[in-house]
């Protein structure tokens, strides 16, 4: 296992924007790089990742575990991984264009595009939500893409869920279904499914 104790010792193995890990590595000191993080293979694992801004163009890794990732602006072009885990993700601005993951756990999680198998978050902001299951407080996105959804409030354009649909309070969205052909409707416990116009399903 590669470990880094300082933020020196990270910035002498980037090269050309840069870092390439090849096997398990631990980041024993709190990082901030500009720069692309690249896992040929292995794991990341961190304490606590502390940062300004944390820019990279791609970060790539089968696991990403951290007990707390915190900074003011997390901003990359596409975060690929196996799975991230993290105690608690907090961050200003969490920018991403593209998260794939077979897994995402996170307390809020902001991006133009999820791709995963499982999401668990207290908030979802995003574009566009592709999804297994859904687990969230609240879910607010153009269109949701999902097996089952459980949250408790829904703003979104189209939803497409796969048998069920469970929310706490409401549902606001231009337009929901079911692919399964033998589907329960919608269910909102305190609140009510309410269809919008295009122009005001997401604000």
């Amino acid at each position: 296992m590669k470990i880094y104790n300082t933020q020196e010792e990270v910035e002498k193995d980037i090269v050309n924007d840069v870092l390439v890990i090849k096997s398990d590595v631990k980041f024993n000191a709190d990082i901030s790089i500009a720069a692309s993080i690249l896992v040929i293979e292995g794991n990341i694992t961190a304490e606590n990742i502390t940062a300004w801004g944390i820019t990279a163009r791609d970060i790539t890794a089968l696991d990403i575990t951290a007990r707390n990732i915190k900074a003011r602006n997390i901003t990359a072009w596409d975060i690929i991984a196996r799975d991230i885990t993290a105690e608690n993700i907090t961050a200003r601005d969490i920018n991403a264009w593209d998260i794939i993951a077979r897994d995402i756990t996170a307390e809020n999680i902001t991006a133009w595009d999820i791709i995963a198998r499982d999401i668990t978050a207290e908030n979802i902001t995003a574009w566009d939500i592709t999804a297994r299951d859904i687990n969230a407080w609240d879910i607010n996105a153009r269109d949701i893409n999902a097996g089952d959804i459980n949250a408790r409030d829904i703003t979104a354009g189209d939803i497409l869920y796969y048998a069920f649909c469970i929310v706490y309070q409401s549902i606001k969205c231009v337009s929901i279904k079911a692919q399964r052909k033998i589907a329960h409707p919608p269910i909102c416990l305190d609140g009510k499914l309410e269809i919008k116009e295009q122009k005001e399903a997401v604000k």
